[in-house]
Formats: structure tokens, sequence, C-alpha cells
């Protein structure tokens, strides 16, 4: 069985995602029922939910909507990875409360979408650093091109776990290898980094992927980081700009093949139980 470390829920009936404005194909209601139907087909048993970039003053609020999916009886969710503000001022209090809520297992601050320049801040770093001994993950969502800001934050805070978000975004429609191949070999020598293999089909060409296409930038990102440090995330519902959960989780399928099965229940539950005390 499957564990998805990377679901969203989106519900514009009780919160706001100023970002999906500028992503129509996104910008809809995306229910937890009918992800579940499909997750349950593909084989998947529990799931983390991954924050949507709600509007700031609604963050607690996503992870009360949340904790009430959680609840519900036989609920896929077993944890939830909550957005967080570090260049903030009221970060260390929010730290604070969010430590100490069982549902919440990590944290992330999205930075592909924001001004580089937004990890190198002082506050940022230094609430980055907070992080430690909270028992929280923390995910990078960055860009290729990024990926010298995450080393330098796991390298600030060697003792918080970051997850890397969708094997480091990488453009594979436009086969862009460089810098993302040597970037994500130094990211990998940070042993407090572990990478996520989730939702890559929405990076690729939507009318010609398969599975063949994918394996390049998997192969590479399991190759640097090793079977101990990948966990696997559907990315759902940004899987359905490359086909879908099922295209998705039917293609890691194809990608293990050969694999051992140690190996495969690592990177598809075992790793994730471990790092999230699931």
């Amino acid at each position: 069985m499957i564990i998805d470390t990377h679901l969203h829920v989106i519900d514009q009936t009780v919160l706001d995602y100023p970002r999906l404005a500028g992503v129509p194909a996104l910008n809809q209601p995306w229910s937890y029922e009918s992800y579940a139907l499909e997750a349950r087909r593909a084989g998947i048993s529990r799931t983390l939910h991954m924050e949507v970039d709600v509007a700031p003053d609604r963050i607690e609020d996503e992870i009360s909507n949340v904790a009430a999916l959680a609840v519900q009886p036989d609920s896929l969710i077993v944890g939830a990875i909550a957005a967080c503000r570090p260049e903030n001022k009221d970060f260390a209090a929010f730290l604070e409360r969010q430590s100490g809520n069982p549902l919440v297992k990590g944290l992330r601050r999205v930075l592909h979408v924001m001004p580089d320049g937004l990890s190198e801040q002082p506050l940022f770093r230094e609430n980055i650093a907070r992080v430690a001994g909270s028992g929280l993950t923390f995910d990078l969502c960055v860009l290729p091109r990024q990926l010298p800001k995450a080393m330098a934050l796991a390298d600030l805070a060697p003792d918080v776990h970051f997850i890397l978000d969708h094997c480091g975004v990488p453009d594979i429609r436009g086969d862009a290898w460089q810098p993302w191949h040597d970037n994500m070999t130094d990211l990998a020598r940070r042993p407090n980094v572990t990478a996520k293999i989730s939702g890559i089909v929405a990076y690729a060409d939507p009318e010609s992927w398969i599975a063949e296409t994918l394996r390049p930038w998997v192969e590479h990102t399991i190759s640097c980081f090793g079977w101990d440090r990948v966990v696997w995330g559907s990315d759902w519902p940004v899987c359905t700009l490359g086909g879908g959960l099922l295209a998705w989780i039917s293609a890691t399928h194809a990608l293990l093949e050969g694999v051992s099965l140690d190996e495969k229940r690592k990177l598809l539950s075992a790793n994730a139980e471990r790092i999230w005390s699931l």
C-alpha cells in the first residue's frame, strides 16, 4: 500500500487561494471525496495533506479544515504539512502552536513563486533554525536554479529535516537537464534532506509523456538521495495537468519494475512512516 505525502484539497467555499487565480485549471473545487475514490482504487492507504498557499490570515483555518476531514470515518488523511511564514515576527508563536498539534507533521513556505531573496532574509533564516527540535519537517518547493538556496537553508539548520518537493521541480518538457542535475547531486550531499518523488507528470508534455520520459529524472533523484531518503507523493490535483493520479501511479510502478521489494516499500510507505511517525 502507498502513503501519499502530497495531497491538496481545494475548497473555495471555506478558504481563499490567491495564487490559484492565475491557474484556471486548478482554480476550482478539488474535494477530498473525489481524491479518496481514485486513491483507494490505486492502492493509497494513507495521505498527508499539503498546504495550498492560502491567504496568510487563513493558514490556521486551513489546518482546522484538514482536521475536520481527518476525523471523518475511514479518512485517508493522517497528517498535514501546514503553511507558514518564516519571514514574519509571529512565526515563533505559530511554531509553538503547531508543534503541539498532533495533526501537523511539518511546515512549508512555497518559495518557487517568490523572490529568490526571501529565504536569505535574516529573520527567515532565524525562524527556520527554530524548527529544529519541534518534531516538524520543512518542505522545500524550489525551482532548479533555486536549489542552491535550498542547500544554504539545509546547511544553516543541520538539525532540521528538510523535504524537497517534486524532485526539485525539473523542466522535463523542456529537457532542461542542467542546472537541475548538478544541483540535485550537490543538495543530496546534505544528510538532513529527503527528496519527494511527487507529481512530476505536471512538468512533462501532457500530450506525449510516457513512463520512460520520466525515468532519467526519477532515477537521478533516487541515485543521489538513496532509497532511505526518498518518499512518494501524488501532488493531486496538480498532477491532473499531466494525466492525473492513476496515470502517475501507473508510471511509478513501471519505473520501479526490477527494484527490490524492500526498496519499493521504502519509497512508497516505509520512509514516510519513519519520518512522520505515522
